[in-house]
């Protein structure tokens, strides 16, 4: 979420600001590859493959074992010689105790970050240090920041040092190297140290192949002799604490005091999930630093969320019980249904701050409450702050578009083991956005200052035009621009934008142009079979009932006026500036009765819960979801038949 100064609203609607840290980990894989070769490093048809063989035979050290580490350091990207938050360098990435040049400095510099009270000590291992890799290689600290090859040789050398300083010998087994794994990123306590090792050698048992930044494919081989150790749940772990049992998890909660005569903050309490169902959980960015957030969520005047992870290595806190409601999404509705999850970071700086183990532990997370409350592991359940619908026409402009189109959705549904992918055809009527983040590049301003190109990055997101060519306009939001101004390409317009794993209905078809409904209207996208940005779905859609010139879409789904119970005022409906008309089709995937949470009255009671008998469907309307009444629509099942003739135009506008 994006951290801006506001004028005070009632905490229910408040949208939320920055994160804190967070972590542990334990197996959450990216796009896996099962090969019978055993340790070997894999084809060498790119020179990066040769640099890891290279760098681990020099140093005496498994193959596999480099890959795995590097793998889980960086994903083998280099970021073109750009540090991370905490000045790591390379694919291996390799820490400089200097101040990153990109990124902004953390509190207290970018040390490695301090243990807090209440977490079990420090492992013994040092951080993956430049300046120590540079006195093992020889090689000057400029070149082990910029040359790949340098990089890995430097990562080698310290995990050879490490095998050495345990006693251990260097040992062409794997198996034999998993307290040095747990030693290379000098995590600060021993679960997250335990989950690292852990998810390095699950890669290796399991294998895993990538085309990285700079378009270098790499392998690492499957070897299922390879595997990792059993982890006992932490004793000192605080107790109230909602984590996966294997990872190292802490606690620093949110107040819930009285602010005034009329309100409570910065949460309500609840009973969830037997008084209201968890049905969402949004993913937001803290655009803060870790100690800014920290400071937030102690104000009871500020908005709230119920965990924060950290960057550097996804450590998690958590501040209130899921049971209680967070002030997180900018929507009452959506925060009585929801869990907010807060990582640290910038989302015009991913590299630096969205790092592999933030997404791994944060997977890793999201995969247990997901379980344990049941919320599908899809797009409609699973979003960003960005796709959080706006509750009313008025507050559309003050949404926020965090985590931005440079979350990598499609890693994040891998390691939550539901991988987005086809469903149907090429020529169903309904579709997945889904490109290739590392090579779909769309061209953002507005990175460093207004107007100003960004300099290119693989991405989530797809713009969308009026027309099925490159020089048409943007799709125009009327929600975000009401006084006809033009949707921008600007890194927080999401006006015209989709993301990867939302599913539309099929608009039309032109050539190499794909159209979907997109509010209300026909958005187009360059979709080519060689390179598509989307991908076949199948599933349910509603459309307007026959005879139905167009019918209202809300952002929150409100009980029907007799489901007030005296002294809990009614809601007013307050419909989008949005209209579906006839023949226009709407992927959704789950339907929901009308609710309202009362807003906190005390601290020792949960809110009160109105529950209405009208239903509604949940649907993709835009870039952010929406709902429409039940009776308004009907139901009809995806098919492969397109929506239009293949290579003939659809007729453009509504």
């Amino acid at each position: 979420m994006k951290k801006r100064v506001t004028p005070r609203v009632p905490g229910a609607l408040r949208g939320h600001r920055g994160i804190i840290c967070v972590t542990a980990s334990a197996a959450l894989l990216a796009p896996l590859l099962i090969d019978a070769t055993g340790d070997g490093g894999g084809p060498t048809d790119l020179p990066l493959q040769d640099e890891y063989a290279a760098a681990a035979d020099e140093y005496h050290v498994p193959r596999s074992i480099l890959l795995g580490v590097s793998y889980l350091q960086s994903r083998w990207d280099s970021h073109q010689g750009s540090p991370s938050v905490v000045g790591g360098y390379g694919p291996m990435h390799l820490v400089d105790g200097g101040t990153p040049k990109t990124a902004p400095e953390r509190p207290g510099g970018n040390a490695p970050v301090a243990v807090t009270a209440g977490q079990p000590a420090p492992t013994a291992g040092l951080p993956a240090d430049l300046h120590r890799a540079a006195s093992l290689t020889g090689l000057p600290v400029e070149r082990l920041r910029t040359d790949n090859a340098a990089n890995l040789r430097g990562g080698a050398a310290l995990l050879a040092a490490t095998q050495r300083q345990l006693g251990k010998p260097l040992s062409a087994n794997p198996q034999d190297w998993w307290d040095a794994v747990a030693r290379f990123p000098g995590s600060g306590d021993r679960a997250s140290a335990t989950a690292y090792a852990n998810d390095v050698f699950e890669l290796i048992h399991r294998g895993v192949r990538r085309t990285t930044d700079a378009g270098q494919r790499v392998t690492l081989a499957a070897n299922p002799a390879v595997r990792p150790r059993s982890v006992a749940v932490d004793p000192g772990r605080p107790k109230q604490v909602e984590c996966p049992p294997e990872v190292a998890c802490s606690w620093l909660s949110a107040p819930l005091v009285q602010i005034d005569e009329e309100e409570y903050g910065n949460h309500q309490l609840a009973d969830r999930p037997r008084d209201q169902g968890i049905d969402y959980i949004v993913i937001h960015d803290t655009e803060a630093p870790l100690a800014s957030m920290l400071m937030t969520i102690q104000d009871p005047e500020e908005a709230s969320w119920h965990y924060s992870l950290r960057s550097s290595d996804g450590h998690i806190t958590q501040h209130i019980p899921v049971k209680d409601a967070a002030w997180h999404s900018g929507s009452q509705f959506v925060n009585a249904r929801s869990i907010g999850i807060e990582h640290e970071g910038f989302l015009r700086q991913p590299d630096a701050w969205f790092t592999e183990e933030m997404y791994r532990s944060s997977a890793r997370l999201v995969r247990y409450l997901a379980d344990k409350y049941r919320v599908p592991l899809d797009r409609q359940h699973i979003f960003g702050h960005d796709n959080v619908p706006s509750p009313t026409e008025d507050t559309i402009a003050d949404m926020h578009d965090d985590p931005g189109p440079f979350w990598d959705w499609r890693h994040y549904f891998d390691l939550l083991g539901a991988p987005l992918k086809a469903t149907a055809g090429p020529d169903s009527d309904m579709l997945m956005i889904l490109p290739d983040y590392k090579s779909y590049k769309p061209a953002f301003t507005g990175c460093a200052r207004g107007g100003v190109a960004c300099a290119p990055h693989g991405s989530s997101s797809v713009l969308l035009r009026t027309e099925p060519r490159d020089d048409a306009p943007f799709i125009q939001d009327p929600g975000r621009h009401p006084d006809g101004e033009d949707t921008s390409d600007d890194i927080d317009d999401i006006g015209s934008r989709v993301s990867a794993g939302q599913t539309f209905a099929v608009a039309g078809r032109s050539g190499e142009w794909t159209a979907i409904w997109y509010q209300g209207r026909r958005g187009w996208f360059r979709n080519p079979a060689a390179h598509p940005a989307a991908v076949g779905a199948k599933g349910r859609m509603i459309t307007p009932k026959p005879g139905s010139r167009e019918i209202p879409v809300y952002g929150r789904a409100m009980p029907e006026e007799s489901a007030y119970p005296e002294g809990v005022d009614e809601q007013t409906e307050s419909p989008l500036p949005y209209t579906l008309r006839e023949g226009q089709r709407y992927v959704t995937q789950s339907r929901v009765l009308g609710s309202f949470m009362e807003p906190a009255s005390s601290d020792s009671s949960p809110s009160e819960i109105v529950k209405g008998n009208e239903a509604y469907y949940e649907i993709q309307l835009g870039h952010r979801l929406a709902y429409v009444r039940a009776s308004d629509v009907d139901v009809l099942k995806s098919s492969v038949a397109a929506a239009g003739p293949a290579g003939k135009a659809a007729k453009p506008g509504r």
